[in-house]
């Protein structure tokens, strides 16, 4: 398998204000945009030709990661004028491919940070002979997924959308974003309309027939769809508890980039990112955070699993858990922001103006 597509064309809705103005999978974890870890990771399976299936701020993409040449790669952008999909992208994309019908071809999902071996999902997809196969991973909880139950040989029985009552919860087994069609497969799919592969492309056909493998791969696996989750998946990646080529320096408490200035005794713990150009002064205390370029966090302040974005300012001894701040935006002093706070891009909170528990 030498080829493969990525969909990165959500619009991120559900991490807003993250995608204000960054499509989601250029948003920076562990130090570099989300994608550059997937498209790696691509790579070190023996991918070589990866097709991006774009929509959202399409004109991000090709200015960073340009041919691909500098991780190894060929690669090749392709715009949607409307939102087709993720079976409807998949269907856009395939004049770019050169497999032939019987090839394999890698897909997955612009969102989901995995530790799959991607080498063993291809190879499942080829001694099974199957015409797609499916990673699939177990989970606690399957209710906000797609169940996939399998057989005994793991061949796939059924798609269910996510489960209301107990009685429909049949497996733990959930669609994991990382699929290997056969070529001649994605051909299949209907042109020029939106179609999402696990409503339509995947019971159709399991309708027709056809034969669709699950290989469940239950390392580490995250849907980076909320700030929450993103933010974790950052820290992640750089305690190393997520596998990746592609970060900028050696696992551990903390990643500082180069060209950021962190004050002697300044605390940064839990996978925390410090991003080009930020400063995080005296007596801060950052854990497992994501601190963008240009970020300033002043003296005291305290910001545990959230993330600030680009150019923003956190007041000093402002406080601040599993919150968003938005590139821009000023928090000033002596603030407390809890768990799901979202800051728009380029606010202002003035000193002291939200807490939690008394000033005094």
């Amino acid at each position: 398998m030498t080829e493969a597509i990525l969909l990165v064309g959500g619009k991120g809705t559900r991490l807003r204000p993250l995608t204000v103005h960054t499509p989601k999978p250029m948003v920076p974890a562990a130090g570099v945009p989300f994608l550059t870890h997937q498209l790696a990771r691509a790579r070190a399976a023996g991918v070589e030709h990866i097709v991006l299936a774009t929509s959202y701020l399409a004109e991000v993409f090709e200015p960073y990661f340009g041919d691909g040449a500098s991780l190894g790669l060929h690669i090749e952008y392709v715009t949607e004028e409307e939102p087709l999909g993720t079976g409807g992208a998949i269907r856009n994309v395939a004049s770019r491919l050169h497999s032939g019908p019987d090839d394999p071809v890698l897909i997955f999902n612009g969102d989901i940070l995995t530790g799959l071996d991607i080498r063993a999902l291809t190879d499942t997809h080829e001694s099974t002979g199957a015409d797609v196969s499916l990673h699939l991973t177990k989970v606690t909880d399957p209710r906000a997924y797609g169940l996939v139950p399998t057989d005994p040989t793991g061949r796939v029985l059924a798609f269910l959308e996510k489960p209301q009552t107990p009685e429909e919860i049949v497996t733990d087994q959930i669609n994991a974003g990382a699929y290997v069609f056969r070529r001649s497969v994605i051909d299949t799919i209907p042109a020029g309309r939106p179609v999402s592969v696990e409503r339509e492309t995947f019971p159709e056909l399991l309708a027709s027939g056809a034969h669709l493998q699950g290989m469940v791969d239950s390392t580490y696996w995250l849907d980076l769809g909320t700030p929450a989750a993103f933010v974790r998946g950052s820290a992640d990646l750089v305690l190393g508890r997520a596998p990746s080529p592609a970060v900028p320096g050696r696992c551990g408490d903390r990643l500082v980039l180069p060209t950021a200035t962190v004050a002697p005794d300044a605390k940064l713990t839990g996978g925390t990112v410090v991003g080009e150009g930020a400063f995080v002064a005296e007596g801060a205390r950052v854990s497992g955070s994501t601190i963008l370029a240009g970020a300033v966090i002043e003296p005291g302040a305290v910001v545990t699993d959230s993330l600030v974005g680009a150019r923003a300012r956190v007041g000093e001894r402002s406080v601040l858990t599993g919150t968003v701040i938005g590139d821009g935006a000023v928090i000033g002093p002596d603030n407390e922001l809890r768990e799901g706070a979202r800051i728009w891009c380029d606010a202002h909170i003035p000193a002291g103006a939200v807490r939690f528990s008394s000033d005094q």
